[in-house]
């Protein structure tokens, strides 16, 4: 059991680090390869997608049935599932559009003036020789960082417990959520590092947003471990195969379409979901 904690919480820790990456491009390219981006985001979809109906879920029916019997356990399943989805979609909606992470962000677009999509409040605010609390750069930099770490936040949960549950779907999971950090490091690092100059400074915020998925796990780990039966863990994962979906629907392909043309992400989606189902297979 302890072996399986450790496992579920180093590849959670290993998908929270991917902001990180992020904040690293930001600075080190000089053009952001869309093309990539397009399809890596979408093959994460694919993998999210098909492992959180094909395993997630069945798995979490096949506990909920033995657990409560054939009609409570595939009501159970069910209002677990969209519950995930509700709980996603609530903590998404009360993240504005222009702090969003993830609204997508190229290298290219970093400068130091406010982009176009920002509110006008804060475009007027944005001229040199401001100090780094009166910089709006800055505030939205912070303000990304906040959102990325809410937002990941049940992200990492969904990884650990996965993981606990089946260490081979728990990897493919930390993967596609290493995949769509990867833009969120971005988003938090271009404002920082305009806002103050300071290279180490952005990298930092990039690298402390993705600690909310570890958080996470530890958390929901302390506080559902006491009360944890076979029953209360089928919930948990229908729960995160909700999550998984959400994020992939909402944040991972529309990003992905932006990204790039249409077919690469959906290039990428079926490759994620072809790769997930050989692995499954094979191992």
């Amino acid at each position: 059991m302890g072996e399986h904690i450790v496992f579920a919480f180093t590849l959670t820790l290993l998908a929270g680090l991917a902001t990180g990456i992020g904040g690293v491009i930001a600075f080190f390219a000089r053009k952001t390869n869309t093309k990539f981006l397009s399809v890596a985001l979408g093959f994460s979809a694919g993998v999210m997608i098909y492992i959180s109906f094909v395993e997630i879920f069945a798995e979490s029916r096949s506990v909920l049935m033995a657990e409560l019997g054939e009609r409570s356990g595939n009501w159970a399943v069910i209002m677990a599932f969209f519950a995930g989805m509700f709980i996603i979609a609530i903590i998404d909606k009360l993240v504005p559009d222009y702090e969003n992470p993830h609204e997508a962000r190229k290298v290219e677009d970093i400068s130091g003036e406010a982009p176009a999509d920002w509110p006008d409040h804060l475009k007027e605010h944005t001229q040199e020789g401001q100090s780094e609390e009166q910089n709006p750069l800055l505030r939205i930099g912070l303000f990304t960082a906040l959102a990325v770490a809410i937002h990941n936040f049940p992200e990492g949960f969904s990884t650990f417990a996965a993981a606990m549950r089946n260490p081979e779907v728990g990897i493919s999971i930390a993967i596609a959520i290493g995949i769509h950090n990867i833009p969120e490091g971005i988003a938090v690092s271009m404002p920082v590092y305009y806002a103050t100059g300071d290279r180490l400074k952005a990298l930092r915020y990039s690298f402390l947003a993705g600690m909310s998925e570890p958080l996470g796990a530890v958390i929901g780990y302390l506080i559902l471990a006491q009360f944890m039966t076979e029953a209360l863990f089928g919930v948990v994962l229908a729960a995160v195969a909700g999550i998984m979906v959400f994020i992939s629907f909402d944040q991972l392909l529309p990003t992905a379409r932006e990204y790039g043309e249409h077919h690469l992400a959906i290039y990428g989606l079926v490759s994620g979901m072809m790769v997930m189902a050989i692995s499954l297979m094979l191992f």
